[in-house]
């Protein structure tokens, strides 16, 4: 049995949930998931700008602050925090923690291929949309293609004391030490299959250990220091979720069965690199406290395919926002909506879209929400967003006059202007599986 904790579910995530992971109880690996769709576009940027960049800057500190551990106890970290340059990362963290031993896994990166691939007569339509790929072309940000675990298992028998990647699947972080230790091979679809449910259901951190949880929420044991989640996991591919004993939180077969849902669209054909999962062939079973039985998976063959994520620049937008308080903060909110949007077309500016949110009232459940016509107090929240930064530039200057020259008892505009933003669009497609060589470098 190996135990496999999970201590970052997003880049900004609880910088100490992986320091009190290495420090409450034993491990074998850490896995640490910093990547979304749209921050590899935020990396790349910052890697244009300065080369020695495009990662997650979070990731080496933390490397430093349990390097000790690392050594003394023998865990392996392995994260997707290189982003779009993961051997600048690696060198930070072997400048920041010398002695320890760093494998990257490198191959992802597809942004210069682009061209290559459209060449060779490959499709590269959307996957949602069937939108071909020459509509955004000129826009494109960033361009990776989802790893899977055999790459990162690659990387661990280097014996390295961290493990760095760019864009793989946040499963494959769980399953790769899997791989690596109990020997599976690339047909052990049931076995792959557990290990990627294993994965799934820590990837998003303390979210299956009482975090963001429905079910008795205010029940759930000492938030402030709640436990992220651990697996132990056996060479049969059967496994328990829990977490270390002095730790806040909850692992029950709520927390489990619902981050089990999350992102889930067909529950018997869930799709990466390494296999097709079947979540309706999950087994689960208490054993007992904060310790939950996760057995009988079923798995497929892995696709001939791999998704491209690629983000490109879709115009500009900017978000406003007012309180008005009682009485009439309903009417009050409305009528100053009216007049941003009166004003605006006055102006002659049109927008891909215009916003407006009434917090308080009807922004988070809209027409389902119970009817509160006098509430105490309202956040106007309106935005735009377009092609024309200038445009939207404008928008920004229409909203804090209001406070002087619109309707009584606007508050909240303490931070003046809203920023104009760029916004980074996100789109996939697939391409051949035999297109994506990966390798694995150490750095030391």
């Amino acid at each position: 049995m190996i135990r496999i904790a999970n201590g970052q579910g997003f880049w900004g995530d609880w910088l100490e949930a992986p320091v009190r992971l290495v420090e409450q109880g034993p491990l074998d690996y850490l896995a640490l998931d910093y990547l979304a769709e749209v921050t590899m576009s935020i990396l790349q940027k910052q890697r244009q700008a300065d080369p020695n960049l495009g990662y997650a800057r979070d990731f080496p500190p933390l490397i430093a602050r349990i390097a000790r551990q690392i050594r003394e106890r023998g865990i392996t970290v392995i994260a997707n925090a290189g982003g779009v340059n993961p051997v600048a990362c690696a060198r930070e963290v072997v400048r920041v923690a010398p002695g320890l031993k760093v494998a990257v896994v490198l191959g992802d990166d597809v942004y210069s291929r682009l061209d290559d691939f459209v060449a060779k007569g490959y499709e590269m339509r959307d996957m949602d949309t069937g939108e071909p790929i020459a509509a955004i072309r000129s826009r494109i940000q960033s361009a990776n293609a989802y790893i899977g675990a055999f790459p990162l298992a690659e990387a661990l028998a280097t014996g390295a004391n961290v493990v760095i990647a760019g864009r793989s699947t946040d499963t494959a972080l769980a399953l790769a030490p899997m791989v690596h230790r109990f020997g599976w091979s690339a047909d052990d679809f049931d076995k792959l299959a557990a290990g990627t449910i294993a994965g799934h259901i820590i990837e998003c951190g303390a979210q299956c250990t009482g975090g963001n949880c429905q079910v008795d929420w205010e029940t759930i044991p000492d938030m402030a220091n709640i436990g992220y989640p651990i697996v132990e996991a056996e060479p049969d591919g059967s496994f328990v979720v829990t977490k270390h004993p002095a730790a806040g939180g909850r692992v029950s077969l709520d927390s489990v069965k619902e981050q089990l849902l999350y992102e889930l669209g067909d529950p018997k054909h869930y799709i990466t690199p390494d296999c097709v999962a079947d979540f309706t062939s999950v087994r689960l079973a208490e054993d007992g406290a904060n310790r939950v039985r996760v057995s009988g998976i079923r798995g497929s063959a892995r696709p001939p395919s791999l998704k491209l994520s690629i983000s490109y620049a879709n115009g500009w937008k900017a978000i406003g926002t007012l309180v008005y308080s009682w009485p009439q903060a309903l009417a009050k909110a409305r009528a100053a909506d009216r007049i941003v949007r009166e004003r605006l077309q006055n102006l002659g500016l049109t927008f891909e879209e215009i916003h407006t949110e009434f917090f308080g009232v009807n922004a988070c459940h809209g027409s389902v929400a119970p009817p509160n016509a006098d509430p105490p107090e309202v956040q106007l929240r309106i935005g735009v967003r377009g092609q024309d930064k200038k445009a939207v530039d404008r928008f920004t200057r229409e909203l804090i006059p209001l406070v002087l020259n619109g309707p009584p008892g606007a508050t909240g505009f303490g931070e003046g202007r809203p920023p104009v933003r760029e916004i980074v669009a996100y789109w996939s497609t697939l391409v051949p599986r035999e297109e994506i060589q990966t390798r694995v470098e150490v750095v030391e």
